[in-house]
Parts: structure tokens; C-alpha cells; sequence
């Protein structure tokens, strides 16, 4: 990992057919700026890291991981579709729509190579479930069949605003309080999480954040921190890769 200057993050994102300027359907790698203005804000140095790798070999994924993280402070794996329910040995949901296996393939060789080396990572809501899924978890594919409710997801672009508790000690804790709303744009939660700790619940109870314990920094959120533009998780995600690397 980088051992001077400022924290560098990287930030898994989109691979997408999008129309700017001129180009149209075109496919490029994206992301939601929030992500990178907030460990900005954080005085870390946002990376993105597209899967150009995938469609290789999986030892040439993984060693792509590698090196990836090798030059990283810290990781985020960020949200997006639904993670192939093949992957949780799973049939499809009539509702899980969207999967893009290239990108699981590509950001669970990354949450491996972060463990192998016990980067700093954070899980973003789709970041969230796939660090589950990677540890051998699963995902419950539709909320709204169990809870009766779309509250968090509302539908299109909207967020939900879900109040959640926090588990008193640990990491997310520290970091947001012990009572708070928070934006929440999933269909989909973690169900068994292997080697996490529960952290965050919502009322209906939803998990919305998990952790491992221990020295490391490996938090997952439910939620999006960076819709609101709250840095909270960022920047303990970021001074952890700073005692990491002494910096």
C-alpha cells in the first residue's frame, strides 16, 4: 500500500452505457461524484477503479486485485445493481433485475485482496451486500415482500429517509451516533452475514450496518452517507488508513 502524502482511496464504480456531449450510448466507466468530493472533503485521494480487468482469466482478475490494492490506502466498494443471486446459490427474484456479473466478479476480487492485507474498507449499500455475499452470506432479494413496505426504496431516484439505532461500542457507532436518519435507496438487504457483527438496525429490522471486529476497519452500510453528503463513515474510513500508514 502507498506509505506517504495523503490517504489514496480507491472506489470500485459503474460500467455503463451513458450519452454526454457529443457521445452518445456509450460505454464508460462512472460513478456519482459524491463519492469522490467526500473523501476529498475527508483529505483522502478519490481513485476510481473500473473493472477493466474482468473477462480474463480469474487468477488475472485476482492479480489485477492485487496490484490494485497493493497501491491503495484504503478501499470503498460503492452501491449499484443487485448482486447475481447465483452467487448466493440463489434463484432470481422476479424483482432482482440489473445484475452486472462482470462487476461482482471484479469488486469481490477486491474485497479478497483488501482482506488479504487488511486494507481500511467500507461497503456502500450494493458494497454492503456483496461484502456478505463474498463471506458467504446471502441476501434477502425484495424487502417490500417481507416488510410490506418500499420505505427504503421509494422507487426511481428517490431515497427513503429510515431512522436507525446503532449498536453502543462499535465502529459505526463512534462514527454517526446512536440514533439517526439516514438515506436509504435498497430493495434488497443482507440476510446471513458470516464474520460481520450487527451494528445498525431499523425499526422494521432491517439490518443497515455490520462490522467485523477487531483492529481493522471493515464497516458496511446500508444506507448512502454520500447522498447526504455526511462524511462521518468516510473520514473514520480515511484515519484509519492513516494510522495505518503513520501519515
Amino acid at each position: 500500500m502507498a506509505t506517504h502524502g495523503p490517504p489514496v482511496v480507491g472506489i470500485s464504480c459503474y460500467r455503463e452505457k451513458v450519452s454526454w456531449g457529443v457521445w452518445q450510448h456509450v460505454r464508460a466507466d462512472v460513478l456519482h461524484a459524491d463519492y469522490a468530493d467526500t473523501v476529498a472533503g475527508g483529505g483522502g485521494v478519490p481513485v476510481l477503479l473500473p473493472g477493466a480487468a474482468v473477462g480474463t482469466g480469474k487468477s488475472d482478475v485476482d492479480g489485477a486485485a492485487d496490484a490494485v490494492v497493493a497501491r491503495l490506502d484504503a478501499l470503498v466498494i460503492a452501491g449499484g445493481a443487485d448482486v447475481d443471486p447465483a452467487r448466493y446459490g440463489a434463484a432470481p427474484h422476479p424483482r432482482t433485475v440489473g445484475c452486472r456479473p462482470e462487476r461482482d466478479s471484479w469488486e469481490l476480487a477486491l474485497i479478497a485482496a483488501a482482506d488479504r492485507v487488511s486494507l481500511p474498507l467500507l461497503g456502500v449499500c450494493r458494497g454492503m451486500q456483496l461484502m456478505a455475499v463474498a463471506a458467504s452470506g446471502s441476501l434477502v432479494q425484495h424487502l417490500p415482500d417481507v416488510l410490506g413496505s418500499a420505505l427504503h426504496s421509494p422507487g426511481a431516484d428517490a431515497f427513503g429517509d429510515v431512522p436507525i439505532t446503532t449498536v453502543s461500542g462499535s465502529r459505526v457507532a463512534a462514527a454517526v451516533g446512536n440514533a439517526v436518519s439516514v438515506r436509504c435507496h435498497h430493495h434488497q438487504a443482507v440476510d446471513r452475514h458470516p464474520g460481520f457483527v450487527p451494528v445498525a438496525t431499523a425499526a422494521d429490522g432491517t439490518l443497515e450496518a455490520m462490522e467485523r471486529t477487531g483492529r481493522r476497519f471493515c464497516v458496511a452500510v446500508q444506507w448512502h452517507p454520500e447522498n447526504a453528503r455526511d462524511a462521518r463513515l468516510f473520514n473514520a474510513l480515511i484515519s484509519a488508513a492513516r494510522a495505518n500508514t503513520g501519515t
